[in-house]
């Protein structure tokens, strides 16, 4: 039945950084005819039970997914993403990492309201909480909160001056290590992908050297089709997937109004990701 399906295995919601609800994605996903699409939010697992219930009532596979931000520590130190795949949301290795994440982000929080107030810029916590509505708390929402109390003319302004690395407000972020998220994702039972590798700044020979530092630690599978590559990027990374024995993975990294030039399913137009891929993936899975 999904032979020639499309599908999309890399987007976003309210629940990270999307303009779309859990839910809203599921229905778009069904609207424009995905056989199946995975939500993978930053670094959270808030959006996937409105999701999948969504996914189930309109006929849809709705793949639970996450992205793991973490530093690798070779060359110029990237931040990197690993994206996990049809794992169970309530395992409790799962969950006790994203409690871990949780608390590390609301310290950090609390210590640039408390460098930003210590220079004259007096803001509270609830503050930035309240601005960000629920979700997760961005320095978008400092900007926002900084903005609206005059601080600044414009928002562009709390990065150039105030909450971008060095400067006075910003606290740098933890970051779990590579083999961490991934052995978190096997632990749940999911599929380990690395996301769009073009993006962290690696040559050809830089990215083969990253991939055979995961794979032994469980990595399945690389991102070979992504919005922004170019037709070679793609073909460069089917090849180094074919070569290192890792399967092929492939989303739009929709967010709605946030990325207006990204679609669903199709990226900016040059996506069409077929449903084999997460066939192979999901052999992976221990679902």
């Amino acid at each position: 039945m999904h032979d020639s399906s499309i599908i999309d295995l890399h987007c976003h919601s309210t629940a990270s950084d999307g303009t779309y609800a859990p839910k809203e994605v599921a229905a778009l996903a069904q609207k424009i005819g995905l056989s199946a699409i995975a939500l993978t939010d930053h670094d959270t697992i808030d959006g996937l039970a409105e999701f999948q219930a969504a996914g189930n009532a309109l006929g849809i596979e709705a793949i639970a997914g996450i992205e793991f931000a973490a530093l690798w520590e070779h060359f110029h130190r990237p931040e990197i993403h690993i994206v996990g795949l049809g794992f169970d949301p309530a395992h409790p290795v799962l969950k006790g990492r994203m409690e871990t994440i949780r608390s590390s982000r609301d310290i950090r929080n609390r210590r640039m309201c408390e460098r930003l107030s210590s220079i004259g810029l007096h803001l509270t916590l609830d503050e930035v909480a309240a601005n960000a509505g629920g979700e997760i708390i961005t320095r978008a929402h400092f900007a926002n909160i900084l903005l609206e109390k005059g601080y600044i003319k414009k928002k562009a302004d709390a990065f150039t001056r105030y909450i971008s690395p060095g400067l006075p407000g910003y606290v740098e972020r933890e970051f779990l290590s590579p083999a961490l998220c991934i052995e978190t994702i096997k632990a749940a039972g999911g599929a380990a992908v690395l996301a769009h590798p073009t993006l962290y700044e690696l040559d050809v020979a830089q990215l083969e050297i990253l991939c055979r530092e995961l794979i032994p630690y469980g990595l399945d599978g690389i991102e070979c089709q992504y919005s922004t590559y170019t037709p070679e990027q793609t073909k460069e990374i089917t090849v180094l997937a074919k070569r290192l024995g890792l399967l092929p993975s492939g989303g739009s990294d929709f967010h709605g109004k946030n990325k207006p030039d990204i679609y669903l399913g199709s990226g900016k137009n040059n996506l069409a990701i077929p449903y084999a891929f997460w066939e192979n993936l999901k052999k992976r899975t221990r679902r």
